[in-house]
């Protein structure tokens, strides 16, 4: 029997990350799992997408992750006109040099907020697959490097509103997670009628966490032990999504990569050295789902084609 390491969140870290946790959801109220995802997100060193109609909260839990985790940040509003240079940054001739000097756009920060992402033209959107894959750009023949932790947050509207452009499949795979918010509970939303300032609420909020100790709870993460036999579980996951009958494209190794990382995290959050199933559970329906490509004959979306795959997939 193989056992599993000591390593597991290291004590100095606890009690920033947790108050980082809780003071979101002082922002975000009765969004518990999803603020929660966020900061799996985070740790795992992936992306995050949020899908949802307006006025839930998209921007919201974007702009109080910005101000808890003591990142720089930039919001960028994703519109049909916006243009690659818009994002990345452009090169200006100076005369008195006699030499193009790069600007560097708003994507040179710690933490993007792509706001409404699916408003702009895909190759717009695109602007953003170097980024965020390999934490560079390249412009000119020239590679300028961003400074970690680079976290993007995108924000989506459902496709059936006016405006809007799905996201090319290579776009949606560089995005570990994708959730929803949905409406709040009752009492939440009480909550939210009743605030005097909402604004003022995010506006008081102090960073809890340094970009230094978010890079060393991300090796933190890649420290979480995983057995062979959970392995063989994530593995089978794969291999079901590339033989069912309703799926056209299944989960590549990639999705597989993300969805270790992605259980390693909340193995992390729950303060464990070593992965379970449930962990693997817990956040295979918002790795996989965005990544799975329904067949013609399909009678559910994706949401539910993930669900279908969890039920039918025994532990091992």
């Amino acid at each position: 029997m193989i056992e599993s390491p000591k390593a597991a969140l290291p004590t100095e870290l606890r009690d920033p990350l947790a108050r980082a946790i809780a003071q979101v959801n002082t922002v975000v109220l009765g969004k518990r799992r999803e603020v929660r995802l966020a900061f799996v997100c985070l740790l795992a060193g992936g992306h995050l997408l949020i899908e949802d109609l307006p006025g839930v909260g998209k921007t919201t839990l974007a702009h109080a992750l910005a101000a808890t985790l003591g990142l720089g940040f930039q919001r960028v509003q994703f519109t049909s006109d916006l243009l690659p240079s818009d994002i990345i940054g452009v090169g200006i001739y100076e005369r008195e040099a006699n030499r193009f000097r790069f600007h560097p756009g708003p994507l040179f920060t710690q933490l993007l907020l792509a706001d409404e992402i699916n408003r702009a033209m895909p190759k717009t959107q695109s602007a953003l697959l170097e980024a965020m894959a390999e934490e560079q750009v390249t412009v000119d023949g020239t590679t300028h490097r961003l400074a970690p932790p680079f976290f993007v947050v995108a924000t989506q509207n459902p496709l059936d509103l006016a405006g809007t452009w799905p996201l090319p499949d290579s776009q949606l795979d560089r995005f570990m997670l994708r959730m929803s918010l949905g409406y709040p509970d009752r009492d939440a939303e009480r909550a939210m009628l009743g605030a005097a300032d909402r604004r003022g609420v995010i506006e008081a909020l102090s960073p809890c966490l340094t970009p230094e100790q978010i890079i060393e709870l991300r090796h933190a993460c890649t420290a979480v032990f995983a057995s062979p036999a959970l392995i063989d579980y994530v593995q089978a996951l794969l291999a079901a999504s590339r033989t069912h009958a309703e799926i056209r494209v299944g989960l590549s190794p990639r999705a597989g990569l993300a969805l270790l990382a992605a259980a390693r995290a909340h193995a992390l959050l729950a303060g464990r050295p070593h992965c379970v199933p449930e962990d693997v559970q817990a956040v295979f329906p918002f790795v996989a789902s965005h990544r799975l490509t329904p067949g013609a004959g399909a009678r559910v979306d994706r949401d539910k084609l993930a669900l279908q795959l969890l039920e039918s997939t025994p532990v091992r």
